[in-house]
């Protein structure tokens, strides 16, 4: 497939779903690669053949990438269509600087949308033929169709659209796909009587290019919550809890009220703070 290749700097965050605009006239596609800033624009093909092999590959990635719990693309896009601003639309096929192929779906926020611009999220093709999701917005799918939904949604929040579905963000079992040595914690918050309140993040973290000796990338899970429980307010009230998951790791907590949570039965979680804890503490998980 003849694709033509340039390199154009956008203002955009790595963690955000890129915007993608047709180019009318041309019936192409352009998009950004996460971080990398690289876009690519897909040619409509010009010959059967061409158009088979296209199909052939997207057919291939769609029967091949799992997500970590087995779930398929079509399963993970239609159930995330159900709750979240998510409309797909096209599917397609291109070539990047690195030579590498890539495959793509097109998506909008509202099914009406008259605009020409779009998101996408694409899956690159190594000449090895392994298939690795390169949008970073779109990591939370390799956890499953909730992350991305919640990641999404909290997206929405974030940028004022209205309709956002606040009560799937705000459903506990909708993060038992965080686990811990105590259980999910969905279940773990719903028996320590917490509810979610904003913001949410479910998030994916690319490895910074300028620390090539670190681990790579992880996924990080952000929640205030309100309990009602005994413990000290700050909390029992928009406490924070974050756990974190490197790639090919289990579920780490790294605030304080997650350590807790991962080490101590529901509703238990502040009945004995040790002065220690509260030194080790040093003001990060208080209100300043």
């Amino acid at each position: 497939m003849k694709v033509a290749r340039f390199e154009r700097r956008v203002d955009e965050k790595p963690d955000r779903p890129t915007v993608v605009k047709k180019m009318s006239g041309r019936r192409a596609l352009w998009f950004c690669l996460g971080p990398s800033l690289i876009c690519l624009v897909g040619l409509a093909a010009t010959s059967n053949s061409v158009r088979a092999n296209e199909s052939a590959l997207v057919e291939r990635v769609k029967s091949t990438w799992r997500a970590q719990d087995g779930e398929t693309i079509e399963h993970i896009l239609s159930n995330v269509s159900k709750v979240a601003q998510f409309v797909p639309r096209t599917w397609g096929v291109a070539e990047g600087f690195d030579r590498d192929e890539y495959v793509f779906v097109s998506w909008t926020r509202h099914r009406d949308n008259k605009s020409d611009e779009q998101y996408v999220i694409t899956w690159k093709i190594a000449f090895d033929g392994t298939i690795q999701l390169a949008s970073t917005y779109a990591k939370p799918m390799e956890l499953g169709w909730r992350a991305l939904a919640l990641s999404l949604i909290a997206s929405e929040v974030a940028d004022g659209e209205r309709d956002a579905n606040h009560r799937f963000l705000h459903d506990l079992a909708n993060f038992n796909f965080v686990t811990t040595t105590r259980g999910p914690l969905g279940n773990l918050l719903r028996q320590g009587r917490c509810t979610i309140v904003e913001p949410v993040g479910v998030d994916y973290l690319p490895k910074p290019n300028d620390k090539p000796t670190e681990k790579g990338g992880l996924w990080r899970v952000l929640l205030l919550v309100n309990c009602n429980i005994p413990g000290p307010r700050f909390f029992t009230h928009n406490g924070v809890i974050i756990f974190e998951k490197s790639e090919g790791y289990d579920w780490e907590p790294q605030s304080f009220f997650a350590k807790r949570i991962a080490a101590f039965p529901p509703g238990s979680w502040f009945d004995r703070i040790e002065p220690k804890e509260w030194e080790e503490l040093d003001g990060r998980d208080r209100p300043r």
